[in-house]
């Protein structure tokens, strides 16, 4: 290659690279490539034992991202969580919905907002608590969650509850209830009394999805005694 091309590749930063042949000193090897930084790695296929280390950014960019099952064909965006990162209580719902996957953000629309009223006349603001879902996408049609979807999304939720500590877990709807106690019993069964989230001494309380609540508000009632049995143990707990 003629001389003045060269000069005038290395004004625009093109690097010319040459055979390197043995003996010929004046070619030089090419550079090493930094190391990326932990914000550069695509947080891809993490192991379970990976995302229980992870920070909050980190974690939230693993979720970003996350193609461990199949809705991630269909999502819209994922649905990491919201609100206070030391709060008390600690919110879990089943799974985004439409709004949920358009917006990025748990528990929007008709039923976000009766659960906002419930917990402002319970005295907390919805950003003083902290609300995610088992699942971070939404199911095609809003159908409930498989198995392996659900599995899937456990690491990261129990990275989440590891991370935030909460005085106290409310489990809404059915799906959330079984999912977190690893139970089949029917919603029913389940409310009125205090569970331990597994492997921890967390207090657990289930009661009914806000959806459910705008399809039956003769529910209401039943819902409001959960509540104030969750502000109970958040008064004992000193929170």
């Amino acid at each position: 290659m003629p001389v003045a091309s060269k000069h005038l590749l290395a004004e625009m930063g093109i690097v010319v690279w040459r055979e390197r042949r043995e003996g010929n000193p004046d070619v030089a090897a090419p550079a090493p490539l930094p190391e990326p930084t932990e914000c550069e790695i695509p947080p891809t296929a993490q192991s379970p034992l990976e995302v229980s280390a992870m920070s909050w950014s980190s974690l939230e960019a693993a979720v970003s991202v996350c193609q461990r099952c199949e809705l991630h064909r269909s999502r819209t965006q994922t649905v990491f969580g919201v609100g206070a990162e030391d709060a008390d209580m600690l919110i879990i719902g089943e799974a985004p919905g439409q709004n949920e996957d358009r917006q990025g953000e748990p528990f929007v629309g008709r039923a976000g907002q009766l659960l906002n009223a419930m917990l402002s006349a319970l005295g907390f603001a919805r950003d003083a608590v902290y609300i995610a879902n088992t699942l971070k996408c939404r199911p095609p049609g809003n159908r409930d969650p498989k198995r392996d979807e659900t599995e899937a999304c456990a690491a990261f939720l129990g990275r989440q509850i590891a991370l935030l500590e909460p005085k106290m877990i409310l489990a809404v709807g059915r799906i959330a209830a079984q999912t977190l106690l690893d139970s089949q019993a029917p919603l029913g069964r389940m409310r009125g009394r205090v569970h331990r989230y597994p492997g921890t001494e967390i207090p657990l309380i289930v009661t009914y999805h806000p959806a459910y609540l705008l399809r039956s508000p003769a529910q209401k009632r039943e819902a409001w005694n959960d509540l104030l049995l969750a502000r109970q143990i958040l008064q004992d707990t000193g929170a």
